[in-house]
């Protein structure tokens, strides 16, 4: 055997080694599950509430607790509100929850299963709804056998009416007010009043005095003319 013959063999022998290797860390990689179907389907309109919300994988899910952990379906509405009703169930390649609608308009369901190999696979879809529903949107995912706090619905903001302006009041009206007191005309009538004591005094006296003289003047008249 020549060189050139083996030496062409094993440049062979390692393309196929390198083919191979090539091989089996692509198939790991490929072997994850992959979504083939769901209810509703990728951009479907809806005019009748379906049971349930489901996806099916290409090949049986791996739930190992046997309580759906690690799996998930949520749907919403423009809104954010979150509708079905939170009880996850795994039957071989199908995960599903019990459903549930608000109002019409669009809406968008987030799945996430475990692959066979234990690698989680996650997608989203959206879907349009025509029919009447009467579920109320919650404000957080749902929990199975719990009831969540409804969403809340916005509200006008409360208008607080003006405080009325305090109205002047009127002050205090004093007894004696609009009868102001000038103490200069008070001092003036109380001197004139006694000046006019004084002159009613000064009068009296004087009086007093001419008939004491007119008295004396008589007594002068009647007596005898002295010899």
């Amino acid at each position: 055997m020549t060189r050139s013959t083996l030496a062409r063999r094993a440049a062979l022998a390692g393309a196929v080694a390198l083919v191979a290797a090539s091989v089996a860390v692509a198939l790991p990689a490929s072997a994850h599950s992959y979504l083939v179907s769901s209810t509703p389907g990728d951009g479907e309109v809806l005019a009748t509430l379906p049971a349930q919300f489901s996806v099916t994988a290409n090949e049986p899910l791996l739930d190992l607790s046997g309580d759906a952990s690690g799996f998930a379906i949520q749907v919403v509405d423009a809104a954010g509100a979150f509708y079905g009703d939170g009880c996850f169930v795994v039957s071989g390649s199908t995960l599903s929850m019990g459903a549930s609608l608000g109002a019409p308009g669009d809406y968008r369901m987030y799945w996430q299963v475990i692959s066979d190999d234990g690698h989680p696979v996650s997608g989203e879809l959206a879907f349009s709804w025509t029919g009447t529903g009467e579920a109320t949107g919650l404000a957080s995912p749902p929990v199975c056998g719990q009831d969540a706090e409804p969403e809340p619905t916005p509200t006008a903001e409360p208008t607080t009416a003006p405080e009325p302006e305090p109205s002047a009041t009127a002050a205090p009206v004093d007894e004696n007010e609009g009868v102001p007191l000038d103490f200069t005309t008070i001092g003036l009538s109380v001197l004139a009043l006694l000046g006019a004591v004084a002159v009613i005094l000064l009068a009296v006296r004087a009086l007093r005095g001419m008939g004491k003289s007119s008295d004396r003047d008589d007594d002068n008249w009647n007596a005898p003319p002295s010899s």
